[in-house]
């Protein structure tokens, strides 16, 4: 049954170095489960006892959080070979801390927390290799929110935009930046709104400093976006 998505697994930073034939041993190791999901209907409300990692397998997720005044506010939006639960694996959180809800007819594979990070019963060596592949990711996620508190520091959303692209740009040694988040999470790392973030992006594209197509960005003008920079 699933077969079909190995190409899918493969696109999970979880499963990375490992082919289609050691998947198929890795899974009948891990005993994973798939559950189907219609648009709109919750697959977990926050919490709820966490025992499950959860990779979508076809469709769309939320996840989503209620704020302090009750208002609740998208955290992420999650694709096909996407994955949620997998920070709190190796924490002593023990509920989900927000609510994840279908926003399309969705099948997610679920592998328990104990079957990942506990002994493996066959001693395979890929399951070495997830391990492995966990820690890289709960490591990067740690990076990553490092960085986003260094963004707070930042007041103005031009600021913000600005020593986003220069940083990337650093990064890529080129004009062109990939982005590998989208628009609303590039929103949430940057800790704006995405509309507000959006206007600002139209106005640097306005004035030839950037141009832009999906998560593409082309940097036209570094000069003045590194003056901008806070």
């Amino acid at each position: 049954m699933l077969k079909k998505y190995y190409k899918t697994l493969e696109k999970n930073p979880l499963f990375d170095g490992i082919d289609d034939y050691s998947i198929d041993q890795l899974l009948g190791c891990l005993q994973p489960k798939v559950k189907n999901y219609e648009k709109n209907q919750f697959i977990a409300f926050a919490g709820d006892e966490f025992t499950s990692i959860g990779v979508i397998l076809e469709g769309q997720v939320t996840v989503i959080k209620e704020n302090a005044t009750g208002n609740k506010v998208m955290i992420s939006l999650l694709d096909p070979g996407d994955m949620f639960g997998e920070m709190i694996a190796f924490s002593n959180f023990t509920k989900w801390p927000a609510t994840v809800q279908a926003t399309k007819n969705s099948a997610i594979m679920f592998m328990e927390k104990s079957a990942i990070v506990g002994e493996c019963p066959k001693m395979c060596s890929w399951h070495k290799s997830l391990i492995q592949n966990m820690l890289k990711i709960v490591s990067n996620r740690a990076l990553m929110l490092n960085k986003k508190v260094e963004y707070l520091s930042i007041k103005s959303m031009r600021g913000k935009l600005s020593t986003f692209f220069v940083e990337e740009h650093k990064k890529s040694k080129g004009n062109v930046l990939n982005l590998t988040m989208n628009r609303n999470e590039l929103a949430d790392f940057l800790n704006v709104s995405r509309p507000s973030m959006s206007r600002e992006m139209a106005k640097l594209k306005d004035e030839g400093i950037i141009d832009y197509k999906k998560n593409q960005i082309e940097i036209k003008d570094l000069e003045s976006l590194m003056e901008m920079t806070e």
